[in-house]
């Protein structure tokens, strides 16, 4: 017999063997792997039917329930946006009933926003904290409007530190150059002109086309001197 078809008839021996152990364990432990199976088609179709028959209900409901509260948003009047007009509810009773689904979370968006316009800093910095999004410019937008309201709270460091932070979620001709802009400024209040003149000269050489960058050159001067 050659080398070849000896190690064709080992490799054969091999798997065979190993097909048997699998046949054992299978045959051994029968029970527990039924359970198992079952337990997985019980978590697979509960998340379904929790999903088709909960979820996705409760969220077209508070879509209808959030469109008034948004109406008086964009009217500027935050007070009854956040406590709703007396028929339809705010974003705080949207969020205490919704609080679970995405419009419960974007809720906390337009609360957030809504305390910073009303004078109400901290509770904007609460709200806009617990808001969670995947869409870019929001992020850019929530996480700017943190950095107003610590400035406005006087804290210039943590202001400084989310006006940073939302110029780096993602480069962006529209937000990136704006809170560059805008940390520029709060460091120079800080005394960091170093860190001003930074922010400065990266908004005039990346942002070239921005609104900020059609008057940074003085900003730029100004630090420098400074």
């Amino acid at each position: 017999m050659s080398k070849k078809e000896t190690n064709t008839e080992n490799n054969l021996e091999n798997v065979e063997q190993a097909l048997g152990r699998t046949e054992q364990f299978i045959e051994n432990n029968q029970k527990t792997i039924t359970i198992i199976i079952l337990a997985l088609i019980v978590v697979v179709s509960g998340y379904w039917a929790y999903k088709k028959l909960y979820v996705e209900p409760m969220v077209a409901e508070a879509q209808q329930q959030i469109f008034q509260a948004q109406i008086s948003f964009n009217n500027d009047q935050f007070q009854e946006a956040l406590d709703g007009d007396g028929n339809s509810p705010g974003f705080l009773e949207i969020i205490d009933n919704y609080g679970n689904t995405s419009i419960g979370n974007l809720s906390y968006y337009y609360a957030g926003i809504s305390y910073l316009h009303l004078g109400q800093f901290e509770e904007a910095i609460e709200y806009l904290k617990k808001f969670n999004t995947s869409n870019i410019e929001l992020e850019a937008l929530a996480t700017g409007a943190i950095g107003d309201a610590y400035l406005e709270l006087g804290d210039k460091e943590e202001a400084v530190g989310y006006y940073k932070k939302a110029a780096a979620v993602e480069k962006s001709d529209i937000t990136t150059p704006y809170y560059l802009f805008k940390s520029g400024l709060v460091y120079e209040e800080l005394g960091q002109n170093d860190m001003a003149l930074q922010a400065y000269e990266m908004i005039k050489n990346d942002f070239k086309s921005s609104t900020e960058a059609r008057q940074i050159d003085k900003y730029i001067t100004r630090a420098s001197l400074k």
